[in-house]
């Protein structure tokens, strides 16, 4: 079978466009570049299919504005810079696509708000709404007010949020690399580009070389783990070159550019995909053998398997499940508190409530609110 089929075939995408394509590299913002993939996009609406767009290139281009030539440390001065940019980024889009008869809506996110269960479906809502009216919804990260609790790192790993976040069945990544290769090309003349794989294969990482360049955070590792996360949704990533002649379209009718990381795995219910989709966790469970044994099986966590409870959360929150060792098997949202969760440890749930004065629930997380690792 020709699994780029699934591209071809695919309704709905999310396009990530890197700030070095954004900025051409660095030096402002790109706006016949814009231009090609407002059209582009304008030209797969017309074909039925629907596009969220997620863009870099506010910082640098703030960056750009501002005449600095190195990318700051600081956060205070990554934000002002982003505050900047974000203006001419989101006018840029809108002027494009205005040409080609689209409306756009611009978004910024923070982990938070996926992170949250009632921001994540407001988020979901939202999206999913300007699909239906035919806007194009671009987004970045909210860099005028992440800090380092709450930054996604790069838009890569974004990208593979949102694309899980709408059930997109296609991730594309546009770079300024034609793909992923064996090796890294700048220091090994013999690599080869990889033209498909499986987006579980961990020998990709390997690969994948450095950081990115002084202009982007992210660099070729960062779109590996972006279609590893991009899978547990069942989207397929490419990694591809925005240099490329009309990039989207060619994908699009199945053509095989870049790299194509197909996902193997049936999509996890809605609930279970917020779950795996968490970057950030409120505690950590440590498990007994019986207990990971029963939850790989898909049973529910009870009290009593779990031997330390971890860190600070409230009910309801997203917690790790770890085995004896320490590696992460599951997550989930607990029923308990931090503070009851110690109490009950090691217990049985009929002693819940001479431990506690009440019982919230006879499971600890329930398999309905837990998605295995």
């Amino acid at each position: 079978m020709n699994k780029r089929n699934a591209i071809r075939n695919a309704r709905r995408l999310v396009v990530k466009v890197g700030s070095a394509l954004v900025t051409n590299n660095g030096a402002g913002l790109d706006f016949t570049a814009i231009d090609t993939w407002a059209r582009q996009i304008a030209k797969l609406h017309s074909e039925g299919r629907r596009v969220v767009l997620v863009s870099s290139g506010a910082i640098a281009a703030g960056m750009q504005r501002l005449g600095w030539d190195k990318r700051p440390v600081e956060t205070h001065a990554l934000q002002a810079a982003a505050a900047v940019g974000q203006m001419g980024l989101a006018q840029a889009y809108e002027s494009a696509f205005n040409r080609y008869g689209l409306c756009t809506a611009q978004l910024l996110l923070t982990h938070a708000d996926l992170a949250d269960r009632l921001r994540y479906l407001n988020s979901r809502s939202t999206i999913n709404t300007l699909l239906e009216l035919g806007v194009v919804p671009i987004i970045n990260e909210n860099d005028t007010v992440v800090t380092d609790e709450i930054k996604f790192g790069d838009n890569d790993t974004l990208g593979a949020l949102v694309a899980n976040l709408i059930e997109a069945e296609a991730l594309v990544i546009l770079t300024d690399q034609p793909g992923l290769f064996t090796a890294d090309p700048r220091k090994d003349p013999a690599a080869t580009l990889i033209s498909e794989g499986d987006a579980e294969d961990r020998a990709f990482e390997a690969m994948a070389g450095g950081a990115g360049s002084g202009i982007s955070r992210g660099g070729m590792i960062t779109k590996i783990r972006a279609a590893q996360r991009a899978a547990s949704s069942g989207a397929h990533t490419l990694i591809a070159s925005g240099r490329e002649r009309e990039p989207l379209l060619r994908l699009a009718a199945g053509e095989a550019l870049g790299t194509l990381l197909h996902a193997t795995h049936t999509p996890l219910a809605a609930r279970k995909q917020w779950l795996a989709d968490h970057l950030q966790l409120a505690g950590t469970l440590v498990l007994d053998d019986g207990a990971a044994h029963a939850l790989r099986g898909g049973a529910s966590l009870l009290a009593i398997g779990v031997t330390a409870v971890h860190g600070e959360f409230g009910r309801g929150q997203a917690v790790a499940c770890v085995d004896a060792q320490g590696h992460e098997i599951a997550r989930g949202l607990t029923n308990y508190a931090s503070p009851d969760a110690r109490r009950i440890a090691r217990h049985a749930s009929s002693e819940f409530e001479a431990l506690l004065g009440y019982i919230e629930e006879p499971e600890l997380i329930h398999r309905d609110n837990l998605v295995l690792r």
